[in-house]
Parts: C-alpha cells; sequence; structure tokens
C-alpha cells in the first residue's frame, strides 16, 4: 500500500529550527537521488517556501500545509506519505493526534521525542492498531537515544560473536561532547515536569526504568544521581541529563528483542568530567546544574550558528561485563553538535533506513535498535558522520 504514496518522506515541522537542518541535510545529501520523493511540511505555506529559498532546495520541493490543531489536515498529509518526519514538540503537547493518525493509515513516522511518560502513553493507545496497519512508529530518532541504543546494541552483537553469550551489565560514559541541546529539549523537558506535577501516573512512569516495557519489571537500576569516582577509567562522572530517557529506551529495545540482552541486564549512564579535585569540582558543578529547565534555557526555534554546530561532536564509551568478568568495549562517536547538526542527520537517515532499507520491520511501536539495526548503523556511518568501533 505505501510504495503507492506520492511521497516517500515528508517533513513536517520544516520551517523550524532543526526541520530546517533536516530538510537541508535531505537536499544537499541526496541532491542526486532522483528516486527520492519528498516535501517539506508546516503550518505557514509562505515561511516553507522561504525556508526552501534559504537552504537552496530544489524549488520544485513540494510544500504542504498541516497543523497539529486541524486533525484533517493532518490526516490527509500522513495519506500521501510513507514516513512522517516530525520535529514538532514537545511531542506531548503536539504530537499525540499525528501518531494517532500514521498508526491509523499504516504510515511510518519517525520523531525526536525524549518524553518517556508521553511515549508510553502512545504505546499504550496505539501499539495494537500500527501491528494491524503496518505503521512502523519508531521514537527517539536523534542524540537521544540513536548513539546509546544503538551503542548497546552495537557491543550486545559483539558479545554474541565473540563471547558466546549477551553483557549482562553495561556501562554507557559520555568522554567528550561540545555543543548545546535543543530548545525542543528543553521545552519537552519543561513540559514533563508540569505533567508530572499534575499527574501521579506520569510520575510513576518517570521513576520506573522499565516504563517503556509494558508487564515487565527487570531488576534494580543504578540510580546514576550522584557524582562518583570511576576507577576503572581514572575519573569522576555525573549523572548525565539524556540518562533519563535513553535508559528507558534501551531497556524497551532489549524487551521488544525479547531480552537479547537477558532479563537481568543492568544499565546506566553518566558523563566523565576528568581526575582529582579538578574533575570532582566539574562533576558536582554538572549534578547541581538545572539550567535546561529554567527560564536561561535555549527556546524552540532557537539554537547555535553554522560555525558553532559543525565544530560541534560527541564520543560515547560503552564498558560491558560478562557473567565472568570479561570486559568488552565499545564507542560511539558523531561529528557537529550533539543537539542540531547531528541529530538532524540521524532522523533524516532513520526515516530513509525505514523506506528503503528495514523493509521487513513489521507494524508497531519501536526504538531503533530492533526497528533498524545494523542497517541503520550503515547508513549512519557512510552519510551522517557517526563512527561505530569496538575498543581494546
Amino acid at each position: 500500500m505505501q510504495s503507492t504514496r506520492e511521497f516517500d518522506v515528508i517533513v513536517y515541522g520544516a520551517s523550524g529550527y532543526t526541520g530546517r537542518l533536516v530538510a537541508e541535510y535531505l537536499s544537499q545529501e541526496y541532491a542526486g537521488d532522483s528516486q527520492l520523493r519528498w516535501a517539506m511540511a508546516g503550518r505557514n505555506l509562505d515561511k516553507l517556501a522561504a525556508v526552501r529559498d534559504e537552504i537552496a532546495a530544489p524549488a520544485d520541493i513540494p510544500l504542504i500545509q498541516a497543523d497539529t490543531s486541524d486533525p484533517a489536515s493532518l490526516k490527509a498529509m500522513v495519506s500521501r506519505t510513507r514516513v512522517v518526519l516530525t520535529t514538532v514538540g514537545p511531542y506531548q503537547l503536539y504530537g499525540s493526534e499525528l501518531v494517532a493518525a500514521c498508526a491509523a493509515q499504516g504510515t511510518d513516522y519517525v520523531d525526536l521525542c525524549g518524553e518517556p511518560a508521553w511515549m508510553r502513553q502512545m504505546i499504550d493507545a496505539h501499539e495494537a492498531t500500527a501491528r494491524q496497519s503496518g505503521a512502523r512508529i519508531v521514537f527517539s530518532c536523534g542524540f537521544d537515544s540513536i548513539p546509546f541504543d544503538l551503542g548497546v546494541w552495537f557491543l550486545q552483537q559483539h558479545a554474541r560473536q565473540q563471547l558466546g553469550a549477551p553483557l549482562p551489565r553495561i556501562k554507557g560514559r559520555v568522554r567528550k561532547m561540545k555543543g548545546t541541546f535543543s530548545g525542543g529539549t528543553a521545552a519537552s523537558l519543561k513540559a514533563t515536569l508540569v505533567a508530572a506535577k499534575e499527574n501521579p501516573e506520569v510520575r510513576a512512569l518517570l521513576t520506573n526504568p522499565f516504563a517503556l516495557a509494558p508487564g515487565f519489571s527487570g531488576p534494580a537500576q543504578p540510580p546514576a544521581s550522584q557524582p562518583e569516582y570511576d576507577e576503572t577509567l581514572g575519573s569522576w562522572a555525573a549523572p548525565f541529563v539524556m540518562a533519563a530517557i535513553n535508559t528507558r529506551n534501551v531497556h524497551r529495545s532489549n524487551f521488544l528483542l525479547k531480552h537479547a540482552y537477558g532479563q537481568d541486564f543492568v544499565y546506566d549512564e553518566m558523563i566523565l568530567t576528568g581526575p582529582g579535585e579538578q574533575g570532582q569540582k566539574i562533576a558536582e558543578a554538572v549534578a547541581g546544574d538545572r539550567s535546561l529547565a529554567s527560564d536561561k534555557a535555549p527556546k524552540p526555534g532557537e539554537g547555535p550558528s553554522k560555525e558553532e554546530r559543525e565544530n560541534g561532536f560527541y564520543d560515547v564509551l560503552f564498558i560491558g561485563e560478562s557473567a565472568d568478568g570479561r570486559t568488552l568495549k565499545a564507542s560511539v562517536s558523531g561529528q557537529r553538535d550533539p543537539g542540531y547538526g547531528s541529530t538532524s542527520r540521524m532522523i533524516a537517515e532513520s526515516a530513509l533506513c525505514l523506506v528503503r532499507d528495514a523493509l521487513d520491520t513489521p507494524g508497531g511501536i519501536w526504538t531503533t535498535a530492533p526497528a533498524l539495526g545494523d542497517k541503520l548503523i550503515k547508513r549512519l556511518q557512510e552519510h551522517a558522520g557517526l563512527k561505530f568501533q569496538l575498543e581494546s
């Protein structure tokens, strides 16, 4: 059914800050690809046309008017494409109608969501419909949570090959990172805090590491809420702000993979801040930082300059320990700042992976590892500036 549709990908929110970067990436990276049929969508056709001109996209890229407050326009948009790529968040405020429309019409969907309580609500409401219609709904296709979800998947694949069994314990440690978090991330965090204050069910989901694995309750997970010194790495480590969403997506991947990592799998994330007193001071400062939830945080639509985006980078280490004490390490690194430059590429490649590579993935609500796995890793390394590698 989908192959007869007018477009392969519609970028919804293309006049916003991140949506514009996605459109620019598709326009440039796939300029010579005559087979790719894509369009730009948003509330205001004049703004979309201006962005199309500013990013030097072809003048014949179609523009589609759609608005979250107009369900009919969403349904009309969804019916025309194989995949909707949406950057319109916070998703708990602007995403529910779109997920419902995609699930009902068998249209694939990718987003940049880092809102676990809303994701669980969507799973409960639309998983059965998506399975029946064939829609592949894939959440969290940006810096949260691709490098982490696929990093764990990559390491576990090698563990099975080299050690003959999955790793029951993996630590994710951000070694280096330069870049800012997006205004969308800050807005999502604020909306989540408001929802948690108003709704005890949301609070319960936010404190459950297995919130995205309905019906499953695994072993206790490290709280990772205080600075700690890591003897094996010779560095202080601080709580990592994205851990609240990444760890839940990793556990959902394990759940969807029928516990390929084991039912006793333990995973946590922290950011390394260096050795000695200086490392400890930085770790304590990071642990006490609440700026992302404050009025000083970037607003949706705001972001770094092109130079700042291009000078950004990140490097994440994954350390796995086997049941018999053996260790295996892998890393995922990326060019460009994580929140914008790299994220816009990751979500674009996720959409294309659904259209062109992961054709055997059935309908349902997914994370990237079980839905796209090695196919997406290949795309990210060939096109998006990411590296996945084993370390000694």
